[in-house]
């Protein structure tokens, strides 16, 4: 479901105005967004922007100086014991009960929450743990640990998921799995709110994503979207010792020319034209083509010089 607006779907959070200070710092500046209902929606921004504030409030953990917030209709604060039961959150720093197994930590957070084995073991299988519920929890990789976390969230079968930085120091491999179990959540319509430093991820997975800088909604919208607000030139990159910068300076369609490192740069507006002369001076093979991504469309939202 990639939809760049809400329209007539209904909703599961909505902020409106929703300011926050402590002391002079201006945290949430008059935020305003929704989430739809069965949306994988990121909040992204550099540290310090207000994406935990943002995120808190929502949650109730946190009441707002001004504005208001709508979650499935009804307030989350003072805490509302109705919507903590619709609502998991997982977190960077997911406390475990580590001294047992991973079985036995999830069935004493299904207790906690009034439910049964069963509950337990869907958690397990749905983050594909099943086969490490016999390990203690101080065993499992990085990886399992947090998809043990994410599982201890959707033990109760919530509604809307609250994921802080999930892949946060996983390794390539881990990272890519635990996508696969995200993407299975958001088919089975679950609501996700997402906070992630890694925009690649954020592009891949997402619906929407909300750019948050200096406590203001710099940017909302899909990941497709945003790229395509840049504008931003194509760049082929092609090896200095098969075209000289004069040689791509008098091809046809050419914005500017920059050598770096070992390589020539083309940018242009025109790919597909400038390819096709490029192809005369070099096999297509040895030529790297890089479009516009997500990171490009927030460091120029926010004026950041890096993604983290």
């Amino acid at each position: 479901m990639k939809n760049g607006g809400q329209g007539s779907q209904e909703t599961a959070v909505v902020l409106d105005g929703v300011c926050k200070r402590y002391g002079e710092v201006r945290a949430l500046d008059g935020v305003s967004l929704t989430v739809g209902r069965g949306e994988f929606f990121g909040v992204l921004g550099p540290n310090g922007a207000g994406k935990t504030t943002l995120v808190e409030i929502v949650e109730g953990m946190r009441q707002p100086d001004s504005g208001t917030v709508s979650v499935f209709g009804e307030s989350p604060w003072p805490r509302n014991l109705g919507l903590m039961r619709r609502i998991g959150v997982q977190t960077q720093t997911s406390a475990f009960f580590t001294r047992l197994t991973a079985w036995e930590h999830l069935e004493t957070v299904a207790a906690l929450h009034g439910l049964g084995r069963p509950a337990a073991h869907r958690a397990l299988d749905a983050v594909g743990l099943a086969d490490k519920a016999r390990s203690r929890v101080d065993d499992l990789s990085g990886g399992q640990r947090q998809r043990l976390a994410l599982a201890t969230a959707l033990v109760h079968d919530p509604d809307l998921i609250f994921l802080d930085e999930p892949t946060a120091a996983l390794d390539p491999e881990a990272r890519r799995s635990l996508w696969d179990v995200l993407r299975t959540l958001r088919g089975q319509g679950r609501t996700i709110v997402y906070t992630t430093h890694y925009l690649d991820e954020a592009e891949a997975l997402c619906d929407r994503v909300a750019i948050i800088a200096a406590g203001r909604l710099a940017a909302l919208d899909t990941p497709t979207a945003l790229i395509r607000s840049l504008a931003a030139p194509a760049r082929l990159l092609v090896p200095a010792d098969r075209i000289t910068p004069d040689q791509a300076r008098a091809i046809e369609g050419v914005d500017r020319v920059l050598v770096e490192g070992g390589e020539v740069v083309i940018e242009t507006h025109a790919a597909n034209r400038v390819l096709v002369a490029v192809g005369e001076y070099v096999d297509m093979d040895a030529v790297q083509t890089r479009t516009a991504t997500l990171e490009d469309a927030y460091l120029r939202l926010t004026g950041s010089e890096h993604a983290r």
